[in-house]
């Protein structure tokens, strides 16, 4: 064999191994996407639809517990953001619980990572809790299916459904919750004072709370601008879409959302989510975890 045959046949082998690595890398990047897209399985789901399939669902009613209690649908749990916050070391009062702890009671609850969860409030009372519980299951990677009943308790009476009162009926099975944590659906006091300016950061606070303080570089969008009609539907991606390019918020960048503790930015990431727009952040320490930042 010649130089020039050896030179081609050795530069051959160079080419397909750098063609091998490339495939390699492209397929652990399909792999990777269509994880995330498969542990996050979240939509919308109408009172019909879960009227006439309701015993396929766990279903979790995130209003304040006395209107729970008042009447809720049948079969529904009482998951108020209260049952998984508490004050922490710092002094944050509505801090979340930490994720084991999270596990054991929805284990508690007969829910694992698979089950089938449908969750409902009324956008309202529960400063948007629906929110924050999809949030929390889908931060704790949560594998099942996860829908927001469209429009809540206010769609459900207006076809006039059932709704049930009484004390809250034992769970039958307890459960074991796997923890698979998404630290991509969360972000820390810590991140968002070294990286201003890669990300859009949006308080969704009321105006009052807003004037008492607020993150340096945050665009104001109060989180009730989120839903919309007389049901409290969670924003269409084509209404949410016009309603950031209002605030002139760039949807080319990350983005996110924070109130007083990450319940009502709960909500505004889990309707950011619903409408397909890439993946957004929730700080759920919010103004309680700023204030109390160090080194501020």
């Amino acid at each position: 064999m010649n130089i020039t045959a050896q030179f081609i046949q050795s530069f051959k082998k160079v080419i397909l191994h750098h063609v091998a690595g490339i495939l390699l890398i492209v397929a652990m990047v399909i792999i990777s996407l269509t994880a995330v897209a498969t542990a996050a399985d979240l939509k919308l789901i109408d009172a019909t639809t879960l009227k006439n399939n309701s015993t396929k669902w766990v279903i979790l009613d995130a209003r304040p517990r006395a209107d729970w209690e008042a009447g809720h649908i049948p079969g529904a749990i009482s998951s108020s953001w209260e049952k998984y916050t508490r004050p922490d070391a710092k002094g944050m009062k509505y801090s979340s619980l930490p994720p084991q702890e999270l596990a054991a009671i929805l284990g508690g609850l007969g829910i694992d990572e698979k089950t089938a969860v449908v969750v409902y409030g009324d956008a309202d009372k529960s400063w948007g809790a629906e929110g924050y519980n999809v949030w929390l299951l889908s931060w704790l990677g949560h594998k099942g299916p996860v829908r927001l009943l469209n429009g809540g308790i206010q769609a459900w009476r207006s076809q006039n459904l059932p709704l049930v009162k009484g004390p809250e009926k034992p769970v039958a099975k307890k459960a074991v919750y796997q923890v698979n944590l998404q630290p991509r659906l969360i972000v820390s006091t810590e991140e968002i004072q070294k990286n201003k300016g890669s990300f859009v950061l949006i308080d969704v606070r009321s105006t009052f709370e807003r004037i008492k303080g607020k993150i340096p570089g945050s665009i104001h969008i109060p989180w009730e601008e989120f839903y919309t009609g007389r049901e409290r539907r969670p924003l269409s991606s084509a209404e949410l879409k016009k309603l950031l390019i209002k605030h002139d918020v760039d949807i080319s960048k990350p983005v996110v959302y924070y109130c007083l503790a990450g319940v009502r930015s709960g909500y505004t990431w889990m309707t950011h989510q619903l409408a397909g727009l890439p993946d957004a952040e929730n700080y759920k320490g919010g103004w309680e975890a700023w204030e109390k930042r160090s080194g501020q």
